[in-house]
């Protein structure tokens, strides 16, 4: 069986600097990937300065307003808690979560992050479809550490033969932990099994840099896109990713 994944970090629903509010445009474009399982990063559970101020704020957390009817399946990671809300990461799907765990893996008090691992039934007698949302931090030595708390908890939590999609924004530039997920989780970089390399996606106004994945374990690579299409590239600074992966089942 084939199904769709796509990422996206939103930007709290917010253009680049938090110039305007876009979530509801943000919505309209995510709905418009049709992807059967969406990994948003940056995603408001709450905020309650932003409520009190903008008229048309969602009155309901950032990925149950994107989700609506399109996506039946949420799970959202509290990563960040401040005074106002709190912020994390979100899995959609139109399959069933039969399992969803967020883990802290915050390098330092600076950075809040986290990775949310949901277990996905694609259909009755397909195998568990495990997929992790990451965001990882802004520095060299934060990220490594987080990478390998990834590695530590694939190798602990999800079988080999497992189906593995993880997604999201590495925040690696520099390619440095991209060595040591193809090798030691057997992974491959999505992007670059259909197109010869990742793909730019930040900033998403003149993409330079390839700071947002799709690696996958147990799954062939059908096709893969970049979405820089969003109105006047005025949307998040990032810009979204999809693939089509396909299951192969007995």
């Amino acid at each position: 069986m084939r199904f769709t994944v796509a990422t996206y970090n939103i930007h709290k629903g917010f253009t680049h600097f938090t110039r305007r509010m876009v979530i509801h445009e943000v919505r309209e474009r995510l709905h418009g990937l049709s992807a059967d399982i969406l990994f948003l990063q940056e995603v408001l559970g709450t905020h309650d300065r932003h409520a009190y101020r903008y008229v048309e704020w969602p009155g309901k957390p950032q990925h149950e307003f994107i989700a609506d009817a399109m996506w039946r399946e949420v799970a959202y990671g509290k990563n960040a808690v401040y005074r106002h809300g709190h912020h994390g990461n979100a899995v959609l799907s139109r399959f069933p979560i039969v399992g969803q765990e967020n883990q802290d893996i915050s390098a330092h008090i600076f950075e809040s992050r986290g990775l949310l691992h949901c277990e996905l039934k694609l259909e009755p007698r397909a195998p568990i479809l495990h997929c992790v949302n990451v965001h990882l931090g802004l520095t060299e030595r934060g990220r490594q550490w987080q990478i390998r708390a990834l590695v530590e908890r694939i190798k602990d939590t999800v079988p080999k033969n497992a189906p593995l999609v993880i997604a999201g924004d590495f925040n690696d530039w520099r390619r440095r932990g991209d060595r040591t997920l193809t090798e030691e989780l057997g992974l491959f970089e999505v992007f670059e099994e259909v197109k010869g390399r990742p793909a730019r996606t930040f900033p998403s106004v003149l993409p330079m840099f390839r700071l947002d994945r799709i690696y996958a374990r147990g799954l062939r690579a059908v096709d893969a896109r970049v979405h820089y299409a969003f109105p006047g590239r005025r949307m998040s600074d990032h810009a979204a990713l999809a693939a089509t992966l396909e299951l192969r089942t007995r």
